[in-house]
């Protein structure tokens, strides 16, 4: 079974563990920055401990009427290469060899929605490379600011660290995982 499939390589799917989260995964799709569909179905698949992790700051931000909405998760390193192909550039995209937090399951992309799951105003779109993305940007609306501050804490709650250019990118701390060639069966079950 699929699931026996996912647990055997060591990952977890967030949707089942709390369908709750949104799901918005833009790279299979092409309104991402490539402008191209770099996965072939979506999917939300982190390493077991990230994904529950995940659902705890989920649980914690749902208390106060929000939510989490995920634009990535596991990025297979095929579909590392196809990014990779697309935008070669290791400002934006970590080259396949070196591999991506996202490519051993323990990187998320993500916003906070509100109780009828609108995105918050975080000052930029998703994958905005810019300096107005950058967390250390404090010239940016206090509601913007209290946002993101929102979203940082619930993830940093849970053992997720952020990065200076990505207001929505979070690794998970907890342990190192190894890369991952894993890509998700496509089928009926999305």
């Amino acid at each position: 079974t699929e699931d026996s499939d996912l647990t055997k390589n060591n990952f977890s799917d967030v949707a089942s563990l709390d369908p709750g989260i949104q799901l918005d995964i833009r790279y299979a799709t092409t309104n991402n920055f490539t402008k191209a569909k770099i996965y072939d179905c979506p999917r939300c698949l982190l390493r077991p401990e990230a994904a529950k992790a995940l659902v705890k700051a989920h649980k914690a931000l749902q208390k106060n009427g929000y939510g989490l909405k995920m634009f990535d998760c596991y990025r297979p390193r095929p579909y590392q290469q196809r990014l990779w192909n697309k935008v070669p550039n290791p400002d934006y995209v970590t080259p396949p060899a070196k591999g991506s937090m996202h490519s051993r399951g323990a990187a998320v992309d993500l916003t906070v929605v509100d109780k009828n799951g609108k995105e918050l105003d975080m000052g930029t779109p998703y994958d905005f490379f810019g300096k107005e993305a950058h967390t250390d940007n404090m010239n940016l609306p206090a509601a913007v600011l209290a946002n993101r501050k929102l979203l940082r804490e619930a993830l940093e709650a849970v053992g997720f660290k952020g990065i200076r250019t990505e207001w929505w990118h979070f690794s998970f701390q907890g342990k190192n995982f190894p890369l991952s060639d894993y890509v998700w069966p496509c089928g009926e079950k999305q």
